[in-house]
């Protein structure tokens, strides 16, 4: 069975919309520190990818990859997947609530614009999407801690998670890697993750950029829109023709020994 390798791409989106750059803005990670992973955390991950052969010298079976991308300074991934839709709904019925009890009782002229700005605040900004992130339009505008934002311009908002559009480089067209897009069930990647499989045969350090799509508020016509914004990272593999060992024994993948106390 292929080992999954998973490769976290965190992105600063605030500061690279201001720069126009994923340098200097991403941190990669993998679960592989401890098979010889290089710059855990840094924009320079290598990701050690081991195993080319068993212990007797046959191949192996080849790795497979998996990017997730995730947004600094945003709302956790792991609230559930419509937790924007609730919180926008909400947020229009606490509107209307105050709305009914402010027409059921007469007040001044300075109280009502009041309580008018008071609503306007409750209910927050709706903002769309020109991308095919269709999950964005529609929704209220929301803070780091998932509350509704209305004042839009202070930009105290929490960014929408980075959506990763291509993988190419030198790694795809050397056919080391073999990477697509996937649908998933999954409720923290909306559903679509991509993945690839690692051609283990041919060791070696290959390079590979990400396409990323970032999404900007910006004001169009009247409306505040998530303006997709398309940027690029690079990455490495390293192939190494290590033998698969296990990690109890230090032999070759196999059944575990049973100490003779066991039988006791």
């Amino acid at each position: 069975m292929a080992q999954q390798l998973a490769i976290i791409v965190l992105v600063d989106v605030g500061n690279a919309l201001e720069s126009r750059t994923l340098t200097g803005n991403t941190y990669l990670f993998d679960n592989m520190k401890l098979q010889g992973s290089l710059n855990q955390g840094t924009g320079e991950l290598v990701t050690a990818v081991n195993g080319a052969y068993w212990s007797d010298g046959s191949q192996a079976g080849e790795q497979v990859l998996n990017w997730l991308p995730y947004s600094l300074g945003s709302i956790p991934p792991t609230v559930p997947r419509g937790y924007h839709a609730t919180r926008t709904r909400q947020a229009e019925k606490d509107a209307l609530a105050e709305l009914a009890e402010l027409t059921g009782k007469p007040s001044a002229n300075g109280d009502t614009e009041a309580a008018l700005a008071r609503i306007q605040k409750t209910v927050g900004t709706r903002v769309r999407t020109t991308s095919r992130t269709r999950a964005l339009s529609g929704n209220r505008l929301l803070d780091v801690t998932g509350k509704v934002v209305s004042d839009q311009s202070q930009g105290a908002h929490s960014y929408p998670a980075p959506v990763i559009t291509d993988i190419f480089g030198d790694a795809v067209d050397e056919k080391i890697i073999y990477p697509a897009e996937y649908g998933s069930p999954d409720l923290v990647t909306d559903g679509w993750y991509w993945s690839a499989t690692v051609d283990t045969s041919r060791p070696g350090t290959y390079s590979y950029k990400m396409r990323i799509q970032l999404h900007e508020l910006i004001q169009r016509a009247g409306e505040w829109t998530w303006e997709p914004v398309n940027l690029t990272c690079e990455s490495k593999l390293r192939i190494t023709a290590d033998p698969k060992r296990n990690g109890f024994t230090g032999a070759g993948v196999g059944y575990l020994p049973i100490p003779p106390a066991s039988f006791a």
